[in-house]
């Protein structure tokens, strides 16, 4: 996905394994170590693209925020202070990354097919069951896209991403009962949409 972050000093360093904390890899990529970040990269990307995702509509743009995002990373490593998790903090510049696309393409809402049907057979042979599927889809696409900027974030974290409250309220700069009323109000937004499809 990232053919090149930046041009920093290779660190000779012992083969790095998954096993070490994300603190600990984020400390030697701001050191200039590239395979640090490498294994950032890889352990966060796939949360990030369904995020952006989520957030924007397609693939294309959504590998677009959430490069841009990493590559924002890599040159802010000295600035991140470990204070949140370096997922959260990834969180934070991949939806800021997403807003700026949004305004600036003034990127109109696309259906909703980021969450995942679970497999109950071939649709083919299902027609009518995959007509209702893609209906429903194509409903909570719209319902989502009526939602302020604030609740489709707080309900896209919470419910496809399955942050806790905490970690919304740090990747959002609010607080946890802001993030709760969000995500009353969203989810009662939905539902009422959604209610014909029940």
């Amino acid at each position: 996905m990232i053919q090149r972050i930046a041009s920093p000093r290779r660190i000779a360093s012992p083969r790095l394994g998954c096993d070490l904390p994300d603190g600990v890899l984020a400390v030697r990529a701001a050191e200039g170590d590239e395979d640090s970040f490498a294994v950032l990269v890889q352990r966060h990307s796939r949360s990030l693209l369904a995020l952006a995702h989520g957030m924007l509509g397609n693939p294309q743009d959504a590998e677009e925020a959430v490069q841009d995002a990493f590559v924002s990373a890599w040159r802010r490593l000295p600035e991140y202070r470990h204070s949140a998790e370096f997922s959260t903090w990834m969180y934070r510049i991949t939806i800021n990354r997403c807003l700026t696309m949004r305004r600036r393409r003034r990127l109109p809402p696309l259906p909703l097919d980021t969450v995942a049907e679970p497999a109950t057979g071939d649709a083919r042979s299902q027609p009518a069951r995959s007509a209702e599927q893609d209906a429903t889809t194509e409903a909570l696409s719209r319902a989502l896209a009526e939602l302020d900027a604030g609740q489709r974030i707080c309900w896209i974290l919470r419910e496809l991403q399955g942050l806790p409250y905490n970690e919304i309220a740090h990747v959002t700069r609010t607080s946890e009962q802001t993030v709760r009323g969000r995500l009353f109000r969203a989810r009662r937004s939905l539902q009422e949409a959604m209610g014909p499809w029940r």
